[in-house]
């Protein structure tokens, strides 16, 4: 009795300490079997009225009538909750509260009816039939209820002595030795049924923690599976997911929905420049502000690598280009990490439902070309969808997936554009240009192919074999003879450039000094610290390195006093003008002015007529390229141009040593 007394206290502290989600299970599993609340309820009513029936005392009359009106109210209540009405729309812990309450006093009264009736039996009347059927009924009913109620033990105890104690009471009342004796044993069953409710509670508890438990790590589980472990958005199953509930809601009056689908540009460089831990932080940044911005009212999601997509409901065009400036400008905004601020712009494709599709599968691919086309457009850009897209862009992917294995097969090659002297007679250099031929679509322009492989990161491998191949070829030349050879931004800035450099040199027996690697002055835009530090790299191993296309940036001048250039290409656009615009001719005359005091030596490219060649040749340009001089040749032929003029030099040796 001590222990049970114990486990009594002990039970009052831990049921208030249960989490309210265990509680709402415990409060559930009271209405766990209606039909046993329900054929209880329907026995016992029946019972009862046919002992008051029987008796016709009036006073057990009164408590049938009662016992039946509770029964069906009880009834109602257990039908109400199975067929989840209204009352479940209420917050769990409100309900869990409210649910409880209801079921312990129409319990609590249903018991002490019970147990009042069998007690009042016990004395009203002398048929000891009737004294069996109430007497029965109360017993069983309390046995049952504190297995079936067990997981509210104070609801299942109170039921247990509201209908068993009272009988106990009328026994004694009697003053009847043998019905004493019975009350004694009613007494000692309470106390076993107390004890087996309170085991039985203690697994169920058990059981509940341990299911909500299991449960609550499942779906913490499938959360971590739907967010991004990097940036903590959405991932591309999550968004998916997410995507098609809002695609559903269209068809039922929602406004129109905008996909923007955002890409980082020229992200690898960032990891190949300050490496992985800061491309992840810039990830992390961007997904940051994008989930602040847009989460609350759309869906935010990373899809791979550096590609987001934003999803939001929008009322027109207009505002969808708006949310597309808006990502544009958090894109746009630097990150911190270890101290160095992080630059970097994005492209955005935006495709609208329904009028670019209906389903996933179409806006995500109509999306995806619109951010095709904004990259096409020069990065940095957003784009609409839009029908004619699909042919260009399928091109361009189609070409992408050719490239793939295209210098594997074989299909690359150069050819070679001599740049000469003053008097045209004398090979400087030859700048190789890259080329390529299609197994299935035959020659592609290197204005079409090159960006291509710039985007799917096939340039630093491509641009690696073009150095290696232009230093063995170009070993067969004259020693005095130079070979140019095209870096892009991103060749320029990967960390392996160097050793591409040294191997290359190696494996050809080419002189460093020979060889001139040219970039484009829109390169030093993008990261001017970096690409200073890959020149001074590229100088460092006696190579030589040329600005080209020098006067189309934006602060030209300063780039003469900061980078170790030794030439300079004067742009194609101002020697096209030299025969009608007085302007050109004095700007290439300063520029060629200019180099020549910083001890720079001049190319004019472009040069096509000999008019602009004569004009060059007034200025005191060091060397000029054109198609007037020569076009792109293979380098059999530019080897065939050396052995020409070598076997002039020696006809002319061999005519001036004749007597």
């Amino acid at each position: 009795m001590t222990g049970l007394i114990f486990r009594l206290r002990r039970l009052r502290h831990s049921d208030q300490a249960i989490a309210a989600a265990v509680r709402e299970t415990l409060v559930e599993s009271l209405y766990a079997s209606p039909q046993s609340l329900v054929i209880g309820a329907l026995t016992s009513s029946a019972i009862v009225g046919i002992v008051a029936a029987v008796s016709r005392a009036p006073v057990l009359i009164a408590c049938a009538v009662a016992v039946t009106m509770l029964a069906a109210i009880r009834i109602a209540d257990a039908v109400r909750l199975y067929r989840r009405t209204a009352t479940l729309s209420l917050p769990s812990g409100v309900w869990a509260r409210r649910q409880e309450l209801i079921y312990r006093l129409g319990a609590l009264g249903y018991s002490a009816l019970l147990g009042g009736f069998a007690m009042l039996t016990l004395v009203q009347s002398d048929n000891g039939v009737l004294h069996l059927l109430a007497v029965t009924m109360s017993i069983g009913y309390a046995a049952g209820i504190a297995g079936r109620n067990a997981g509210r033990p104070w609801i299942a105890l109170a039921q247990l002595c509201f209908a068993s104690l009272p009988i106990a009471i009328g026994l004694i009342a009697s003053f009847d030795p043998l019905k004493i004796a019975l009350a004694v044993v009613i007494l000692l069953f309470i106390v076993a049924m107390m004890d087996i409710t309170l085991q039985t509670y203690g697994v169920i508890l058990k059981a509940t923690v341990a299911s909500r438990e299991k449960a609550a790590l499942a779906e913490h589980h499938a959360a971590m599976a739907r967010r991004d472990d990097l940036t903590g958005v959405a991932n591309r199953t999550a968004f998916r997911e997410q995507f098609e509930t809002r695609l559903q809601r269209l068809a039922q009056g929602d406004r129109r929905l905008a996909i923007l689908w955002m890409d980082l540009d020229r992200f690898k460089e960032i990891n190949d420049s300050f490496g992985h831990l800061a491309g992840n932080a810039l990830l992390a940044g961007v997904a940051r502000r994008l989930d602040t911005a847009f989460a609350e009212e759309g869906i935010v999601a990373r899809l791979g690598g550096d590609e987001f997509a934003v999803v939001c409901a929008v009322a027109q065009d207009d505002e969808a280009l708006a949310l597309g400036r808006q990502i544009l400008d958090l894109v746009s905004r630097p990150v911190e990490h270890g101290g160095r601020m992080l630059h970097v712009a994005a492209s955005l494709g935006i495709a609208i439902a329904p009028a670019d599709g209906s389903d996933a599968d179409t806006l995500l691919k109509n999306a995806d070309l619109a951010l095709y086309r904004a990259k096409d457009g020069g990065r940095g850009q957003m784009c609409l969808y839009e029908p004619l897209m699909d042919e260009k862009i399928e091109r361009s992917r189609t070409l992408a997936a050719e490239m793939q294995d295209a210098l594997e097969r074989g299909e690359f090659h150069l050819v070679f554009q001599p740049i000469y002297d003053l008097s045209g007679q004398r090979i400087l250099s030859c700048e190789a240009l890259l080329r390529w031929t299609s197994r299935n679509y035959g020659p592609i322009s290197p204005a079409e192919f090159i960006p291509i492989a710039e985007d799917n990161g096939l340039i630093v491998a491509i641009g690696s074999w073009v150095i290696r191949e232009a230093c063995r070829l170009a070993s067969r030349w004259p020693a005095e003879v130079k070979i140019a050879v095209n870096l892009s931004p991103i060749q320029l800035r990967a960390h392996n450039l160097p050793s591409v450099i040294v191997g290359a040199l190696a494996a050809s027996g080419f002189a460093a000094d020979r060889l001139e690697l040219e970039v484009t002055e829109s390169v030093l835009l993008e990261d001017v610290e970096a690409s200073l530090a890959a020149l001074d790299a590229i100088n460092r191993l006696h190579v030589r390195t040329t600005l080209d296309d020098f006067g189309t940036g934006y602060s030209s001048l300063s780039y003469l006093t900061r980078f170790p250039f030794q030439t300079l290409k004067i742009d194609r656009s101002f020697i096209a003008d030299l025969e009608q615009n007085p302007a050109s001719v004095a700007i290439v005359q300063t520029v060629i002015d200019l180099a020549a005091k910083l001890g720079m030596r001049t190319v004019a490219e472009g040069v096509e007529t000999q008019a602009q060649l004569d004009q060059l040749r007034r200025t005191r340009c060091d060397a000029v390229q054109g198609f007037l001089l020569a076009r792109p040749i293979p380098a059999e032929q530019v080897t065939a141009l050396f052995a020409e003029a070598a076997g002039g030099r020696d006809e002319g040796v061999r005519a001036q040593a004749r007597p």
